[in-house]
């Protein structure tokens, strides 16, 4: 690791709020995917629970540490292909928080999750006698449309997931560098040559 430097990375903050999230997704996944009257309310509640932690995200992503900032998830698309080209090389990143394509990830994860979670305020279920507390806002052809949109989005975030795991493994296995560990501790391995001099001795 002569070419790497060990460097707190991921916030506290960042890394419940991280953990928090793959929880409450599951469950609500899990809620709506084997609704019962039993579990319709807590669907609904996991619902909400995402609505805030994107809040929390959304104030983050503008003053928090500069490797959560949305600043740091846009990337040009020259950086994107040049970093695309380097998949295939057996060696980890070592960029100073989500490499380009992960930021990718991300957005779209934090864009999906929101419609998911907006759609289900206007949704009606007539087999369990629920509704989202905006139902009573909009017509029934735009709650069943709302519904629609809500089921799509449910199969487009699982596919984010499988996606996002894979490409764990991926790194794991085929580049060596372990992104599940610098989630839980802060710390990762970063490569010199993104760090500035002071950092850099």
């Amino acid at each position: 690791m002569q070419n790497y430097l060990l460097k707190k990375i991921w916030d506290p903050l960042t890394r419940l709020w991280h953990w928090v999230l793959a929880v409450v997704v599951s469950l609500g996944w899990y809620f709506g995917e084997y609704m019962s009257f039993t579990f319709i309310d807590w669907h609904f509640y996991c619902g909400y629970a995402v609505l805030g932690l994107l809040a929390v995200r959304l104030i983050w992503g503008f003053i928090g540490p500069k490797p959560i900032r949305f600043s740091s998830l846009f990337t040009r698309p020259s950086v994107l292909i040049a970093y695309a080209r380097t998949l295939g090389k057996r060696s980890p990143s070592g960029t100073p928080g989500h490499n380009p394509l992960g930021s990718l990830s991300v957005l779209a994860l934090l864009l999906l999750l929101a419609a998911q979670a907006l759609s289900g305020l206007f949704i009606e279920s007539d087999v369990f006698f629920e509704a989202g507390p905006l139902a009573h806002l909009v017509t029934e052809s735009t709650m069943g449309r709302m519904a629609w949109w809500h089921e799509l989005l449910a199969q487009c975030i699982l596919v984010m997931v499988v996606l996002h795991v894979a490409a764990i493994f991926y790194y794991w296995l085929w580049k060596k560098e372990n992104l599940i560990t610098p989630m839980i501790t802060g710390w990762k391995w970063v490569k010199r040559v993104y760090l500035s001099k002071d950092e850099n001795p």
